[in-house]
């Protein structure tokens, strides 16, 4: 793990870490508040299947600026970002469809973050946007030691098998009501599987919201379904600051 020269912002820091999954080089984005003295909770953020672009980012430093150490992690590699459709679905293609590589990625950042001295280790979430969010579902499923996960209009369908999950992390799902990519009947699925699986969980729903709500650049694909909703956006982080003050007590 290297980390590459450091952003100073006021009293946040950042910096770009690199660390490795197997043969795989990734760099995520570091973001936390250095005046603060310390452990304290972590919350990891997953990108769209875009790549690390902008918007897990801008979100690492809101996150740093309440007091948490946030790490925007890299699930693809090094430099791996597009504005392409069809390489967005291959890549994140590959790793919805194979879990012990999402599952080995994932983790290789949490422990990239768990290096810092300023990391609570026990005290660890994770958050993700559209693919992001499916992946942290899929690593609540997995029983990856999470204290709790938030999925941004995620997909919430999985290619675990149900025998295989262990969920332990509270799950929280803000989710557009209109949302093509996460339609009702999926919701409703996912809703019995929580039942069954006696997980901590809760589904909010957005009235007026379609896919990838929370990302003001959003509309600039000219996807279908697919726009920003300010609405949304503001309540469903307030949704979910409320979830981390309940794990956390912060």
């Amino acid at each position: 793990m290297s980390s590459i020269p450091a952003i100073a912002s006021g009293s946040i820091h950042s910096e770009y870490v690199e660390y490795r999954a197997g043969d795989t080089v990734l760099e995520g984005y570091l973001a936390y508040d250095n005046t603060l003295e310390g452990a304290r909770p972590a919350v990891m953020i997953v990108h769209e299947w875009w790549g690390l672009g902008m918007h897990p980012k801008r979100s690492a430093e809101r996150l740093a600026k309440l007091g948490y150490v946030a790490f925007a992690i890299d699930m693809y590699g090094v430099g791996k970002l597009t504005d392409s459709v069809a390489q967005a679905a291959e890549w994140s293609g590959a790793l919805k469809n194979d879990p012990a590589l999402a599952i080995k990625r994932f983790e290789a950042a949490m422990v990239a973050l768990m290096a810092n001295a300023v990391v609570d280790s026990t005290r660890i979430a994770a958050i993700g946007y559209c693919f992001g969010g499916t992946i942290c579902l899929e690593m609540a499923r997995a029983g990856v030691e999470l204290a709790g996960i938030v999925s941004f209009h995620g997909g919430l369908d999985s290619v675990l098998p149900e025998e295989k999950r262990n969920i332990n992390a509270k799950i929280l799902v803000c989710t557009g009501a209109d949302d093509p990519y996460a339609p009702p009947d999926q919701v409703i699925a996912f809703e019995d599987e929580m039942r069954r699986a006696g997980a901590d969980w809760q589904v909010i729903s957005y009235g007026g919201a379609v896919h990838s709500f929370t990302n003001r650049d959003a509309d600039k694909h000219g996807i279908p379904g697919v726009a920003y909703n300010e609405k949304a956006d503001r309540r469903s982080w307030e949704a979910m600051m409320t979830f981390f003050h309940e794990l956390f007590n912060k």
